[in-house]
């Protein structure tokens, strides 16, 4: 007997199977991303420092659109001390630092979900080196503890370690709630810096950017004591 012919139905299954397969998933979000740098390169969203931002916008529709463009400026790779400099510029120290970790946190879940659906399936077998497992399992076991170091002393790209905590089993609340309280201190930092730029020898500043300076060189401190951990020795 002959084989019975593939049906519409089977062929319409085969071709749904390879378009929501884990590497087609991964290529949707690289394909994704690359759009949206390079609609950033395009925009340049660091002119919002220097009266980028339409005057005529403010009060809470103005915090509220800025936190939607800062979310969507730190998934396609916009640096966050650029945000909350301009975040504090535009609209003061304490109405810039809502609207800046607004934003955080939005970008954060944005890049954590696109991560999550687009690309764990396919990235996590690709997780063989030591450190990486190591990167992985810290992650995965001690989610909150881990994301909250990296957001207090920040080191690593805002935007490559929502992506990694993707690729992990971290849970969503965690990551949400540790990104949101571990981004004060900077955010406030860099927000007040914003404020008070036209006035760089006031007090205030020189406190900002000098805790700016000290926390930079805690994450150095970090990173160099957890080098041997993250190699598995």
């Amino acid at each position: 007997m002959f084989p019975p012919a593939a049906t519409p139905d089977g062929l319409a299954a085969r071709c749904t199977r390879v378009l929501f397969s884990p590497w087609a998933r991964l290529g949707l979000l690289l394909a994704l991303l690359a759009c949206a740098a390079t609609a950033m390169l395009l925009w340049q969203p660091q002119h919002l420092l220097t009266g980028g931002w339409p005057g005529r916008l403010s009060g809470p529709t103005a915090l509220l659109l800025f936190a939607l463009v800062y979310g969507g400026c730190t998934t396609a790779f916009v640096p966050r001390p650029v945000l909350n400099l301009a975040a504090g510029a535009l609209f003061g120290g304490q109405a810039g630092l809502a609207a800046a970790l607004a934003g955080t946190v939005l970008g954060a879940g944005l890049a954590f979900g696109l991560g999550r659906v687009l690309g764990q399936d396919a990235l996590r077998p690709l997780l063989r080196a030591r450190w990486l497992t190591a990167a992985d399992r810290q992650l995965s076991e001690h989610g909150f503890r881990s994301m909250l170091a990296l957001r207090l002393f920040p080191g690593l790209p805002f935007c490559a370690t929502n992506y990694c905590a993707a690729v992990s089993r971290m849970r969503w609340f965690p990551f949400l709630l540790a990104t949101a309280l571990g981004s004060i201190p900077n955010t406030a930092a860099y927000a007040v810096a914003g404020a008070r730029a036209a006035t760089p020898t006031s007090p205030v500043f020189l406190v900002a950017l000098g805790f700016i300076a000290v926390s930079g060189l805690g994450a150095l401190a970090v990173a160099w004591r957890k080098r041997k951990a993250l190699r598995g020795r």
